[in-house]
C-alpha cells in the first residue's frame, strides 16, 4: 500500500481535515486545526506532502520522524498541527488495513468507554443555570465553564466575587454529585490566579485549568504549591520536551492536543511521560469529530486518563453542524460516557461529499482580539 493523494479540507477555523488516499482504495482522515491560523497549517500540510506521498502508511513511526524532523527547524503549533493531522490520517490507514480500531494497535483497551464532559456558557447566569439543567437532565456527570470577561493584571475585588458567587452558584444548582471544572483560559495572572484559587474551595472543582499562559509555564509550580486544588495545563504545550518541563510541578492533569501535539503518536508518548509523574491526561479537543474520535482512542489505550472533553453535544446526535460530515452515529453516549467505537481505524466514516462541498465555501472567523480599558492587548 502506498499514498498517493494528501489532500486538506478546510471548512473552518476550527475544522480542518487531511485525507491521505492510497493506490488500495483506503482513505485515512485526519484533523489538522490550528485555530485563526488554518491557512498556514494548510501550505505546512501540503509541504510536508512530499515525505509522504509514495510511501507505505504503516511505517507510522518512520514517516512521523521525518515529518517532525525532516526541515531541520522543530517544534511549534504549526508544525505539531500539520504533523498531527497527517499522523491521526495514518493511524486510521493501518487500523483499516487491518480491520481493527486504533486502540487495539495501541495495546488494547484499559477501559470499555470514555468519560466525557462539554461546556456551559458563564457570561449570563440565567442561561447558564439553564444550560447547566439541561446537561445535567441529558446524562452529563461533569461540565466545565471558563470567565467569559476580560480580565486585567489585578481587577476589583467585585469582579473576583461576581465571578466565585456564579461558580459557586453554580456548584449549588448541579451539587456534590457532578463534577465541575474551571478554565482560566491563560487569562488571569499569577496574583489573580491565587485570589480565585482561594475563594474556589468549597466548590471543589474537578480541576482548575491554564491559570497561566504556555509562555510563564515555569510559574505554575508556585501556582500548585499554593493550593490544595488540582491544577491542570497543556492544550498549548506541543511535544513531550515542551510537556516535560511543566510534568513534574505539582500538576495533577496534562491537556494535550490530538490536533496540536503531533497526533496519536506523540500523545501516546506523553501520556507514558505523565505517568511517571503520576498525572492523568485530560486531552484538549474543541474542535470537530475527527480529533475527537482519535482523542478516544488514545483514552481507551492509556491507563492514565481522566477524562475527554467534547463540545459536540453528544446527548444529541445532529444537533452540532459538523455532525452533517459524519456517516451514523458512532459514538454512542450514555450517562456520562462514551462507550468503545468498534470501527476500524479512528472508529470514525465522514461523507466526502459534504466535507468536499463545505470546503468550498468555509467560514473562516478568526478569535477574537480583545482589549483592556486603556487599549491594550487581553487574553481571550
Amino acid at each position: 500500500m502506498r499514498v498517493t493523494t494528501v489532500e486538506t479540507f478546510r471548512v473552518s477555523q476550527r475544522f480542518c481535515l487531511v485525507r491521505l488516499g492510497t493506490d488500495t482504495g483506503l482513505v485515512g482522515w485526519g484533523e489538522a486545526t490550528l485555530e485563526s491560523r488554518s491557512a498556514t497549517v494548510e501550505t505546512a500540510i501540503a509541504e510536508l506532502s512530499e515525505i509522504v506521498v509514495g510511501q507505505d502508511p504503516r511505517a507510522i513511526e518512520r514517516l512521523w520522524q521525518r515529518l517532525r524532523k525532516g526541515g531541520f527547524y522543530r517544534g511549534g503549533p504549526v508544525l505539531g498541527s500539520a504533523v498531527a493531522g497527517i499522523d491521526q490520517a495514518l493511524w486510521d490507514l493501518k487500523g483499516k488495513a487491518l480491520g481493527v480500531p486504533v486502540h487495539e494497535l495501541l495495546g488494547g483497551p484499559t477501559r470499555d468507554r470514555v468519560r466525557v464532559y462539554t461546556g456551559v456558557p458563564s457570561a449570563d447566569a440565567a442561561a447558564m443555570a439553564t444550560e447547566a439543567r439541561a446537561l445535567v437532565a441529558a446524562g452529563y456527570t461533569a461540565l466545565k465553564t471558563a470567565p467569559d470577561l476580560t480580565l486585567g493584571y489585578l481587577d476589583t475585588p467585585a469582579v473576583y466575587d461576581e465571578l466565585l458567587d456564579r461558580w459557586g452558584a453554580l456548584r449549588d444548582l448541579v451539587g456534590p454529585r457532578v463534577d465541575l471544572a474551571f478554565d482560566f483560559h491563560g487569562r488571569v495572572s499569577l496574583p489573580a490566579s491565587r485570589i480565585l484559587l482561594e475563594g474556589m474551595s468549597r466548590i471543589a472543582p474537578l480541576f482548575v485549568e491554564e491559570p497561566q499562559p504556555p509562555e510563564l509555564q515555569r510559574e505554575i509550580g508556585r501556582i500548585c504549591a499554593s493550593t490544595p486544588l488540582p491544577i491542570a495545563t497543556g492544550e498549548r504545550l506541543y511535544d513531550r520536551w515542551e510537556v516535560g518541563d511543566v510534568i513534574g510541578q505539582g500538576i495533577a492533569v496534562i491537556q494535550p492536543d490530538l490536533s496540536h501535539a503531533y497526533g496519536i503518536s506523540e500523545v501516546m508518548r506523553i501520556a507514558a511521560l505523565a505517568d511517571v509523574h503520576g498525572v492523568h491526561l485530560a486531552p484538549h479537543c474543541a474542535t470537530g469529530p475527527v480529533a475527537f474520535a482519535a482523542c478516544l482512542q488514545v483514552d481507551l489505550a492509556i491507563q492514565n486518563f481522566l477524562i475527554q472533553e467534547c463540545h459536540l453535544r453528544l446527548h444529541d446526535p445532529g444537533s452540532h453542524p459538523w455532525w452533517r460530515f459524519v456517516v451514523g452515529t458512532p459514538f454512542l453516549f450514555d450517562s456520562g460516557y462514551v462507550h468503545a467505537p468498534r470501527g476500524p481505524g479512528l472508529g470514525i466514516e465522514l461523507d466526502e461529499d459534504a466535507i468536499r462541498a463545505a470546503a468550498r465555501q468555509p467560514t473562516l472567523e478568526n478569535s477574537p482580539l480583545l482589549a483592556l480599558p486603556d487599549g491594550s492587548y487581553a487574553e481571550w
